[in-house]
């Protein structure tokens, strides 16, 4: 008999080559021995594990629909964070990878563009972030006019509340039906959302008021408006869990499943003649956390902490270092710059920095007083020394001038609404709390804003003592696709246990593994 050790090892060399079908011997005495066939053996019984291709994984159309060979891709990250390198690289490597728009000028966002469209153009998928802009309404619009100039033709939709003429525009802007006479729709979104009320209004088709605002506003025609109403507002809608930044902190083992019954509704109540998809974002950052989500029905992945703490990210060295010695205790929900004024909340990083606890500061000030001039002069002064590093009236100036170039309405605004100027002024920190990270200004560590969740540090606890423990390691592709590679194992190992097959404590070792081993062993049928 072979020793157990031996076994051990060939069972699991198995399980790894996860594009070829396996034939595991049972016995009652022993542990679970592999065979090449079951021909000329005499087990109690023989299971077979079929093959798990980790370009299979997911739903085959979301592949087919995107031009990517695996179903997974690198959610937006404001301020460029999702950068252009990261975008290119998961491009590059089979996936797709969204450039982070959100808080960027519309000139920077432009940049962007060109610079993509450049480099990957029709070899690799790509596609760019469109964040609601309840509080800058214009910067949303523009964004979309950027978008449709320059033929952008995929989008992430997040942080949306309610649907808005821009995203409806861009959707369905250059509608038109083929030779055939079905429905063509060039631009594609992908939305994100959280809660059912969101998730509905994205799986049906757009609100007749807004497709009769745009008739009436010649940005579409009365033919577009009445093919629109035969569309979904996005194909594929992402079930955002317990993310970093805007999170509503929901589990996805709940979320997800609600996702897909929705989906589901809406496709019968439609009548839809193009698939819905249902992706999962949100602690997507261990093998166990993507083939659960797999195994519930997901048709894609979509990961998000984990790619900030990766080379390719529009980040500070130092974030890296900070986000890879995360642990399960070191987040925290803090306000959120774009929806300040909402109580809406981000989930960031609290390990070695103060920003969390500053930042809900600010928001006890803005509910207690009515402007600026009304905070008690102590705590002007404490504010004024500690948060802002000057006096309020020069943050104010800086607010003002920046404003003048992103969006001028909303000097006026503050000019004739004195709280909601002070909101300007507390954003203003919430703002440059970003900015200080993602350059890794020394003098402002401690005011660091990291959009973080809990998945980083399930990550960290997954790589620790392999080569993707060190930030300078960590290569957003490589991270999928490890991620892809190690859930196809833990699903083959659940197919064996469900036909009686014992699978050895600590078995399956989901360790990361290079490249070019994860892509031999995965397409090795």
């Amino acid at each position: 008999m072979q020793r157990v050790e031996t076994v051990r090892e060939a069972w699991e060399e198995a399980l790894g080559r996860v594009g070829r079908g396996v034939h595991v011997a049972i016995e009652h005495d022993g542990p679970p021995r592999v065979v090449e066939s079951p021909g000329g053996e005499t087990p109690d019984r023989v299971a077979f594990i079929p093959p798990c291709p980790i370009d299979r994984l997911g739903d085959a159309s979301f592949r087919q629909a995107h031009g990517v060979r695996y179903a997974c891709l690198a959610g937006a990250m404001a301020n460029g964070i999702a950068s252009v390198e990261l975008v290119e690289a998961m491009g590059r490597a089979g996936m797709l990878g969204i450039f982070g728009a959100a808080g960027l000028g519309v000139d920077a966002v432009e940049k962007a563009v060109d610079r993509i469209q450049g480099s990957l153009g029709d070899k690799a998928p790509y596609g760019f972030n469109l964040i609601h802009s309840p509080q800058e309404p214009a910067i949303e619009s523009a964004v979309v006019d950027l978008y449709l100039r320059k033929q952008v033709r995929l989008v992430e939709a997040s942080a949306f509340l309610n649907l808005t003429p821009p995203v409806v525009r861009y959707r369905v802007a250059g509608i038109h039906r083929d030779e055939r006479g079905r429905v063509v729709v060039p631009n594609r979104i992908i939305a994100k959302a959280s809660r059912v009320e969101v998730a509905q209004r994205f799986l049906a088709p757009p609100p007749e008021k807004i497709l009769r605002t745009l008739v009436e506003q010649g940005a579409i025609t009365a033919e577009q408006a009445a093919m629109a109403a035969t569309i979904p507002m996005a194909d594929d809608l992402t079930a955002e869990a317990d993310s970093g930044g805007h999170t509503d902190n929901q589990p996805l083992v709940i979320l997800l499943p609600t996702f897909l019954a929705l989906r589901d509704r809406m496709a019968a109540q439609y009548g839809y003649d193009r698939r819905l998809r249902i992706g999962a974002a949100g602690g997507i950052s261990t093998p166990w956390a993507a083939a659960g989500a797999l195994a519930m029905g997901a048709g894609y992945l979509v990961t998000g902490s984990v790619n900030q703490a990766c080379v390719e990210a529009g980040t500070s060295d130092v974030v890296r270092t900070m986000l890879s010695q995360a642990q399960q205790a070191d987040i925290a929900m803090a306000p959120a710059a774009d929806m300040f004024e909402m109580g809406v909340k981000v989930q960031v990083l609290k390990r070695g920095t103060m920003f969390a606890m500053r930042a809900a500061k600010l928001y006890e000030y803005y509910r207690a007083y009515d402007r600026l001039e009304s905070i008690p002069d102590a705590d002007r002064a404490t504010l004024e020394k500690t948060l802002f590093r000057i006096p309020l009236p020069e943050v104010w100036e800086q607010t003002r001038a920046f404003f003048a170039r992103r969006d001028p309405a909303q000097i006026a605004k503050a000019e004739a609404d004195a709280k909601y100027k002070m909101a300007l002024v507390f954003r203003w920190y919430l703002g440059q709390s970003s900015h200080w990270a993602n350059v890794g200004e020394p003098s402002r560590a401690v005011d660091y804003q990291i959009w973080c969740g809990p998945a980083m540090a399930a990550f960290n606890d997954w790589t620790r003592g392999t080569f993707l423990e060190k930030p300078e390691n960590r290569r957003a592709a490589d991270v999928a696709l490890n991620l892809l590679h190690n859930a196809a194992v833990l699903l083959r190992a659940r197919t064996a246990a469900m036909q009686g097959v014992v699978v050895p404590d600590g078995s399956p070792r989901l360790a990361p593994l290079p490249r070019e081993e994860i892509e031999k062993l995965g397409s090795d049928l």
